[in-house]
């Protein structure tokens, strides 16, 4: 835990961040089950489609106040290690989503039209409980992630708060996207967003290794690898906005830093990896003789 609380304004933008790519996420995936209810005219079943939003959302922000209210009812260890391990929880869900979203981009609008063509056969049941899973899926990740960054940077209500601002923004941007006056280039946007949130996601498993050595079930909670306190005024500007958006702190302990920089390198590899657009084939000429002189050539 930060021995100073990081500031308000950092939180307000680390969570409001969060709640913008969280939620803009979860915006894409309503717009296109509206949008296919509409073009199939079918708004019959959209009262269903928003019943199942609703008990979604939720859902999501009773699993949010549970976890996070809930550790100020136990001792200060046993909130410490329900802090922990529900950050190790958030960064494992948040960077399979990240990793997941990066692979099935390209087909999950077609498999929710799939699923809504199917639903509506079945019924309105089926139609809400769509929804429901759709929306909530996103939602678990988003509430998960938000109780990892809230516990890190100790702000009480601040993060939730910012959460809720950044998720506004998202509705605002997906009703623009909906009705044609803004377009976005969804590559761009998650993939930088996506960079963001695998750095999120390493100051919250940082803070989770150091909440788990605190209560004993991690070794080595006074080998420190590094004490930079002298220098690193974690009270000034750059000291609080690093604290509340990354949980860096000044001193680390060996295996929190061995934890930051495995994470980072290993799922920043893959997510780059996995959102690398494949250059453009090569022009096919007509002429034999102008031909790359390859196996496949004349394929």
């Amino acid at each position: 835990m930060t021995s100073t609380s990081p500031s308000i304004a950092a939180q307000l933008f680390g969570s409001g961040l969060i709640g913008i790519r969280e939620g803009l996420e979860t915006g894409i995936v309503v717009m296109v089950l509206v949008a296919f209810l509409v073009k199939s005219e079918r708004r019959d079943a959209l009262k269903w489609l928003w019943a199942g939003v609703a008990a979604a959302v939720a859902m999501v922000i009773a699993i949010f106040l549970i976890i996070h209210f809930g550790t100020s009812t136990v001792s200060t260890l046993t909130a410490e290690l329900i802090a922990g391990i529900a950050s190790l929880v958030a960064v494992t869900i948040v960077t399979f989503m990240v990793l997941w979203m990066s692979k099935a981009s390209a087909h999950i609008s077609a498999d929710l039209k799939a699923g809504l063509s199917t639903a509506l056969i079945s019924g309105a049941p089926a139609v809400m409980g769509l929804a429901f899973l759709a929306v909530g899926r996103e939602g678990v990740e988003t509430a998960l992630l938000m109780v990892g960054y809230a516990e890190s940077v100790s702000g009480g209500l601040w993060p939730l708060l910012g959460l809720v601002l950044g998720v506004l923004v998202a509705v605002a941007l997906t009703v623009l996207l909906y009705r044609g006056a803004v377009r976005l280039n969804f590559h761009t946007f998650f993939l930088y967003t996506g960079i963001f949130l695998i750095f999120v996601a390493a100051g919250i498993l940082s803070y989770g290794v150091r909440a788990l050595q605190t209560v004993g079930w991690l070794p080595s909670n006074s080998q420190l690898a590094f004490d930079i306190s002298a220098t690193y005024d974690q009270s000034s500007w750059y000291g609080t906005v690093f604290a509340g958006i990354f949980n860096l702190r000044p001193d680390p302990t060996v295996l929190q830093v061995a934890a930051w920089c495995l994470y980072v390198v290993i799922v920043l590899t893959l997510f780059l990896r996995a959102n690398r657009i494949p250059r453009p084939a090569p022009p096919v000429t007509d002429s034999p003789s102008e031909a790359p002189a390859t196996p496949d050539a004349g394929l």
